[in-house]
């Protein structure tokens, strides 16, 4: 198990996450759900160092994971004014000299010489997930992966997946969308009220789906719609 221990992050003196812990089987493809800001972005941005925590580390038999084993493909993507497609996606060949964009690129068939500024929001997210497969790392974030994409492309999306799982990557995946991640994921953890309310494996999906249901359900209890 890939062990993700006592994650604790503060925002103006309030616990975004507090004592966050996720076990996750190394290979495997892991859900992590929640309602908006409810802190999955913060976990992952916290295990990657991008900010601040108060408390967390990664480790895998007792070895302590540095963050740059982890590739993350964040909700919203950056890219430099001004850079074309191409240009963005050579600059990975720098850290891994065996990655072809061309020929990764036969998959989305991204129009590789026009700028990234002139692409639509799927086209870059398209091209950020291409950019995070070519770092080659051992463990990767995955934040909304499935936003902004059409209906082929999320089917290839889930086969990408499911093909970095195959070659032993450990895969953590986010959606607001369930049906995506019961789809293509061994287990799934709830994120709520700033640490993990549950765990639940494939066989228990319909379960988890339903409590989730009950639960918006209950939201409605006291609403008068008349």
């Amino acid at each position: 198990m890939i062990q993700f221990e006592n994650f604790s992050v503060q925002f103006s003196n309030k616990f975004v996450l507090n004592n966050f812990c996720l076990n996750v089987r190394k290979g495997a493809i892991h859900g992590l759900v929640g309602m908006n800001g409810s802190g999955k972005s913060t976990f992952f941005k916290a295990a990657c160092d991008l900010i601040n925590k108060e408390s967390g580390k990664i480790s895998f038999q007792n070895q302590i994971i540095d963050a740059n084993e982890i590739a993350f493909l964040e909700t919203e993507n950056y890219f430099y004014p001004k850079i074309k497609a191409i240009e963005y996606l050579e600059l990975f060949k720098l850290t891994n000299s065996k990655f072809d964009p061309k020929e990764w690129n036969k998959l989305f068939e991204l129009p590789l010489q026009q700028l990234v500024e002139n692409y639509s929001t799927g086209m870059r997210k398209k091209l950020a997930l291409l950019g995070v497969l070519a770092l080659n790392r051992s463990i990767l974030f995955l934040d909304e992966p499935f936003n902004g994409l059409d209906l082929e492309s999320n089917e290839k999306l889930k086969f990408l997946i499911e093909l970095q799982a195959k070659k032993g990557k450990t895969i953590i995946v986010t959606s607001h969308i369930l049906d995506p991640l019961l789809a293509v994921c061994e287990k799934i953890s709830y994120l709520n009220n700033q640490t993990n309310a549950g765990d639940f494996e494939k066989g228990e999906f319909s379960t988890f789906s339903e409590m989730l249901k009950t639960n918006i359900g209950k939201s409605f209890d006291n609403i008068n719609f008349d």
